[in-house]
């Protein structure tokens, strides 16, 4: 009897602790900025998370966008804010879905990538950063940014057939804040960037922002997606969705916190479709490659030509 009664505590704490788990979600937020910036401006949210779904809600900042990629794929991490082509990565490799897509406090639903330098520089237009390239040091976003390094790479450089890699002095990739930092200290002479973190800025410092100079501007990008793991418990998704569509429709309080992190102003329903056009972008980018690629021959050209165009083709419009 009495070890029919231990195996039926040990059932009961085992399921206890499984109920415990099945409530509590790690969320994941991109390195767009220091570990300690970023806690500060989601904490307020996720508190507010915990108390209106009643799960237990615990933060995750990695170092670089590909740590929080990781972290979804080994399920360390549950839900996640991402930009479009992290989004992109983790839908592909770590089992993510689109479900929520962030909000501008105007109404809006896009942003735009930037290439930004000191209000002092020589630099005034896009030309003179061609032209003068081999003497400029180069801030670039992470490989995972979507306005940091996909939508440059190929907006300013494969449209304009060149190569980022060779055209500068140095080259670095940052996080948007180390490379405004960077800019504003002249340790490099021009850096990608978008109208996010400048429009934050703006706003909280605006002596520094005033230093700046914008000398491009990207075509509207969509505005990040939230995205959880497909195998998420679907009552917790459901907690999940619920309030995030709904955080801040009339709470003074709640706009207040959500303005603090990028300006945002709430939230819609999305799904993988978001991500259409950054994939465009990306199968864009490899036919330009391939296109220009010396050392393939006609015959292997063509063919992985046809592949993307083929790819292009199966993407819904």
């Amino acid at each position: 009897m009495h070890k029919l009664r231990s195996l039926a505590i040990a059932a009961l704490v085992v399921t206890s602790a499984a109920a415990a788990n099945a409530q509590e979600i790690n969320f994941g937020i991109i390195a767009t900025d220091t570990a300690s910036t970023q806690r500060e401006r989601w904490e307020p949210f996720f508190r507010d998370m915990e108390k209106k779904t009643g799960l237990t809600v615990k933060s995750f900042y990695a170092p670089d966008y590909a740590g929080v990629i990781e972290a979804m794929r080994f399920n360390k991490i549950q839900v996640a804010w991402y930009g479009n082509k992290s989004a992109m990565e983790a839908v592909d490799r770590a089992n993510g879905e689109v479900f929520a897509q962030v909000m501008y406090a105007d109404g809006t639903f896009g942003y735009k990538g930037l290439l930004i330098t000191r209000q002092d520089s020589a630099l005034k237009s896009l030309d003179d950063v061609f032209a003068n390239g081999k003497n400029l040091n180069f801030g670039i976003g992470d490989p995972n940014s979507t306005s940091g390094f996909l939508v440059p790479t190929f907006y300013l450089f494969a449209k304009n057939k060149i190569d980022y890699r060779t055209a500068f002095k140095t080259i670095r990739n940052a996080s948007h804040g180390a490379n405004i930092q960077a800019v504003l200290a002249k340790q490099i002479d021009v850096a990608t960037n978008n109208t996010e973190e400048i429009d934050k800025l703006k706003a909280s410092k605006p002596e520094l922002a005033s230093q700046l100079r914008v000398l491009w501007e990207s075509p509207l990008i969509p505005s990040d997606p939230f995205v959880w793991r497909k195998d998420l418990d679907p009552a917790v998704k459901a907690k999940l969705k619920t309030f995030v569509i709904n955080y801040a429709k009339s709470d003074p309080e709640e706009k207040a916190i959500l303005k603090n992190i990028y300006n945002y102003g709430g939230f819609r329903a999305s799904d993988n479709d978001q991500l259409i056009p950054i994939r465009q972008l990306e199968l864009f980018k490899e036919r330009s490659k391939v296109e220009h690629d010396a050392a393939l021959d006609d015959a292997t050209r063509a063919k992985r030509l046809a592949d993307i165009d083929g790819r292009l083709a199966a993407l819904k419009l």
